[in-house]
């Protein structure tokens, strides 16, 4: 997808929803769906535009488990499923080492391979995050979009409200901590004016290597993925 650029222009818009974007969340959210149901005891849950509702035919569905678990456990859950790849990712040397499991081009499943601390949870609930039980029940929730929108959901679409200049309102809204509001600010609109400085980490995992042998082999050259996995009790 192409890079978003931070929004500055309206202060509330209201959006309503055309038959053609309402049967590509049911879409979508089918297909999350039937993934999610796999991972069932690993607590799933989507985030993003799927988690909000104001998807695109081109938009990802991302799902994550929100707590440190064996990998092979995952694997085998999803059993029957095929993999187009497996990575492990870290966006700055300071931040979280996830893996990822990419189903197809659209579709992520996305959990932490050292324990996350609490702010690295926030970001999802940032983002907008639905649990299974959410999705089967249709609940839409806010979310901050990549333009630095907040995304309310109504019956009929979405609400739309800038974020910056109502941090506060923002995180309340959103329930989480206004450090990781101003934390996102900050990110986005600095990405907008100098653009992506790319990803620090990013690992393809080979098919026969399970994700903590090929995380100890990638901490034993880097001292900053080593550092975040001592931080976090080890692999």
């Amino acid at each position: 997808m192409p890079r978003e650029k931070v929004v500055r222009v309206w202060d509330e818009r209201e959006v309503v929803y055309s038959p053609k974007r309402w049967r590509i969340l049911k879409e979508k959210r089918e297909k999350a769906l039937e993934i999610m149901e796999r991972l069932e005891q690993f607590e799933p849950h989507v985030y993003g535009s799927v988690a909000r509702g104001d998807v695109r035919k081109d938009s990802d569905i991302d799902i994550v488990i929100p707590y440190k678990v064996p990998s092979f456990l995952i694997e085998l859950s999803l059993e029957g499923i095929p993999f187009e790849k497996r990575r492990i990712v870290m966006a700055t040397p300071w931040h979280l080492i996830k893996g990822h499991i990419e189903i197809d081009e659209e579709t992520t499943i996305t959990f932490p391979l050292v324990e996350p601390k609490d702010r690295e949870i926030e970001f999802y609930k940032w983002g907008g995050m639905v649990d299974l039980w959410g999705l089967k029940t249709n609940l839409r929730v806010p979310g901050v979009n990549k333009k630095l929108i907040l995304i309310v959901p109504t019956e009929k679409g979405h609400i739309e409200r800038e974020v910056i200049g109502r941090e506060s309102e923002v995180a309340k809204i959103l329930g989480v901590s206004i450090d990781i509001v101003q934390e996102r600010v900050k990110i986005l609109t600095r990405r907008d004016s100098i653009g992506r400085t790319g990803i620090y980490l990013n690992e393809e995992v080979p098919d026969w290597m399970s994700f903590e042998e090929a995380l100890k082999r990638i901490a034993d050259r880097d001292p900053n993925v080593r550092k975040r996995v001592r931080e976090s009790g080890g692999i």
